[in-house]
């Protein structure tokens, strides 16, 4: 199976992730933040480099996609290429961060790989304010996370709840501010109660 954790930036796809592989024994696969080549130059000066970035990351994430398909294992994926084409380039184009020339290249792009891979077996969105993402994000203190910009922190989210609005796949949605899930265990019990409902229940959640 193919399970997928989306949700804004600090929203805490990575923590639960890491949690549910270790509670479920599946194969986790983490959205590539060290390592990226582009990352810190983005946060100084998103215009020249966003372009750059989306590219970097869609073809990273259409290659997990690829492998994923071909795995025996169940593997579940910090972050989606959905988010990538959905959320962050369109809230980019439309703050004019990326030309419309690159956006409708990347557009065509990630046209072409979508008629080539298919919804997981399950998302789960972590719903998060923005006052909530912004605690997030300053104590993990990533250094080039400490000069992005508000609204673009409220763009992405406005961005994710109408996709969220409008997915049609199999869906769990995890209220971050009020569900703490690294912080206690009963908290964590109710987010693998809403997913055992939806793969292992012969009555799924409606």
């Amino acid at each position: 199976m193919h399970i997928a954790i989306a949700g804004n930036i600090g929203s805490g796809k990575t923590t639960l992730t890491k949690m549910l592989a270790k509670r479920y024994g599946w194969t986790p696969q983490y959205e590539p933040v060290d390592n990226n080549p582009y990352l810190e130059d983005y946060y100084q000066d998103m215009a020249r480099w966003s372009f750059n970035l989306q590219i970097y990351f869609l073809n990273k994430r259409f290659r997990d996609v690829v492998e994923i398909s071909r795995s025996k294992e169940t593997v579940i994926q910090d972050r989606t290429i959905f988010e990538d084409a959905r959320i962050f380039a369109p809230n980019l184009h439309d703050m004019g961060l990326m030309s419309d020339r690159d956006f409708d290249n990347y557009s065509d792009l990630f046209d072409l790989m979508m008629s080539l891979v298919k919804l997981p077996d399950l998302m789960v969105y972590i719903r998060s304010s923005v006052p909530n993402l912004v605690s997030h994000i300053q104590k993990r203190g990533r250094d080039y996370e400490q000069t992005m910009r508000l609204d673009y922190l409220k763009g992405l989210n406005q961005r994710y709840e109408d996709w969220i609005a409008t997915y049609t796949g199999n869906l769990v949605i995890v209220d971050g501010d009020k569900v703490k899930f690294e912080e206690s265990a009963e908290d964590f019990r109710k987010v693998t109660d809403m997913i055992d409902s939806r793969l292992f229940s012969l009555f799924p959640e409606v």
